[in-house]
């Protein structure tokens, strides 16, 4: 079994999602004796936005020469994610949605024909069977009811994103509330990592 673990957050060590996405390799690790984990960090090695370059390449264009370690980055990524069986990310929120380090490795994952199709009925996701975990940071609060939910645009992104793809597996852990004092901070990680530690097993 295989453990893809995703983070994003640009704050290194003082991230709240990487230490949560941390928790959750962790936790399914002990959990799965054999689970395979590989790594992979957005913010120390971010993927190219995507450009008309791109776009034509996967239309079959010949790529100049520069793009083509780029290419092989893309491809790599996707590789790694249909390998996976679990998929872990540290996903902060940064401006009321997800990194853009973030979003470059998305648009490198959601592949018409690799992860979804369209046909007659409309479109399908290629991508199911998976589990992804989703570590989640908010310095506000924007659950349901909140004055601020309204602005939530990074999980229900990820859920929008991943259903799209086929996963029906998808499971949100949140520490919100995180910038609204020490008090705040200190319950919402607390709270978040033992959501981790209770999590089932692979």
């Amino acid at each position: 079994m295989k453990l893809l673990h995703i983070d994003s957050s640009v704050l290194g060590p003082h991230s709240v999602s990487r230490q949560v996405s941390a928790a959750i390799v962790d936790r399914l690790t002990q959990a799965t004796p054999g689970l395979a984990v590989t790594y992979r960090d957005l913010s120390a090695t971010p993927l190219a936005h995507l450009s008309g370059a791109h776009l034509a390449a996967a239309q079959g264009a010949a790529p100049d020469a520069a793009l083509q370690p780029d290419l092989a980055a893309g491809q790599a990524v996707l590789e790694e994610f249909l390998a996976a069986d679990i998929v872990v990310i540290g996903a902060p929120m940064y401006n009321f949605t997800i990194p853009t380090q973030l979003k470059g490795w998305i648009d490198r994952i959601a592949v018409a024909g690799k992860t979804f199709k369209y046909d007659a009925s409309g479109v399908q996701g290629l991508a199911g069977g998976k589990r992804i975990v989703i570590a989640l940071s908010r310095g506000n609060f924007y659950g349901v009811g909140a004055p601020a939910a309204a602005y939530e645009h990074a999980e229900t992104y990820l859920r929008g994103v991943f259903g799209f793809i086929g996963v029906t597996d998808i499971e949100v852990i949140v520490a919100e509330g995180i910038g609204a004092g020490p008090e705040h901070r200190e319950k919402a990680i607390a709270g978040a990592l033992q959501a981790a530690t209770d999590l089932r097993a692979a």
